[in-house]
């Protein structure tokens, strides 16, 4: 495959899945300013925070507004991280590499991109924003079924697989640094209403909070979330579910492509990381020290994986 094609997919499905993590984000911020109107401000910085775009937001407007926050991030053609940004790059991307992917998956692309399209064509009211989220997360997963049901399990699956998960343990990474704070074992916090209710807002932006119950029932602690959100194999946006699937997918383009490349080693060296790795550590050297590590880690994986595969030429 030509390097510029596997870059269409690969950032074709990245831009995918971040259309979809901005949607959670701002679901998990709106339920939080609703319940907890006396520190909405503050979850909307965090949403901000988490989602990279503060500095551009500020840039732009004096205060933090819920309101304004939204349609920052859900429909603001000049935002490069908006809903209506994201899901038009994967688009375009996708008319690039239309030849790559089956029918099913570009009719699903472009569906997503009509019918989001439609819904952010005016400002989305408060009373409308849970239907459009769903929306957003919905057509995403149209997407993603498409690949799953019609897609050869070839090179540009591959592609797809990693771009989806590198950009999933991105998102995650810093969900999780952003609200480090609320899972470090303080006395002080543990148990109070904000504590119990940022851990929701956590578990909820990652679509964990159900599963999060099932396997913990109502014991909700710190070691135990960070475990689920780190090294629960599982968990589906946990840290070591991504990067193991990135490392599977890697390995079937090495077998692909019959070469290794500075990647494989790169991913290998982060899953065995977190494999040998008990939450006990993870606390004792700093969980905002090791969710550092690990976005640094995640970048410069992806670079190497642009650069091993030549998808700039």
């Amino acid at each position: 495959m030509l390097g510029k094609t596997a870059g269409g997919v690969f950032w074709m499905f990245r831009y995918l899945e971040r259309s979809e993590n901005i949607a959670r984000l701002i679901e998990a911020g709106f339920r939080i300013a609703l319940t907890r109107p006396d520190t909405s401000e503050e979850e909307w910085t965090s949403v901000l925070d988490t989602a990279g775009a503060r500095e551009a937001y500020m840039a732009r407007h004096e205060t933090v507004d819920g309101t304004a926050v939204i349609d920052f991030l859900v429909r603001d053609k000049d935002n490069p991280s908006s809903v209506y940004s994201a899901i038009k790059m994967a688009r375009d991307n996708a008319r690039l590499v239309r030849t790559a992917i089956t029918r099913e998956v570009w009719e699903a692309v472009n569906e997503c991109w009509m019918s989001v399209g439609a819904a952010l064509s005016r400002p989305v009211r408060d009373r409308d924003l849970p239907q459009v989220l769903s929306l957003i997360r919905q057509q995403s997963a149209f997407v993603r079924g498409a690949l799953h049901g019609t897609m050869l399990r070839n090179d540009v699956y591959d592609f797809a697989r990693v771009g989806t998960f590198l950009e999933r343990a991105d998102n995650t990474a810093r969900i999780l640094d952003v609200k480090y704070y609320v899972l470090l074992p303080s006395i002080r916090h543990i148990g109070s209403s904000l504590d119990n209710v940022q851990w929701e807002t956590i578990l909820r932006s990652v679509g964990g909070q159900r599963a999060y119950r099932w396997l913990h029932g109502g014991d909700s602690t710190p070691k135990s979330i960070a475990e689920f959100l780190i090294l629960d194999g599982r968990m589906p946006r946990s840290l070591a579910f991504c990067v193991n699937k990135i490392e599977d997918n890697l390995k079937y383009l090495e077998a692909d492509y019959e070469t290794r490349h500075p990647s494989h080693d790169r991913v290998h060296g982060i899953c065995t990381g977190l494999r040998l790795r008990p939450i006990d550590s993870i606390f004792e050297y700093g969980l905002h020290e090791m969710i550092t590590d690990f976005k640094s880690d995640i970048q410069e994986l992806a670079m190497q994986i642009e650069k091993d595969y030549r998808f700039y030429g």
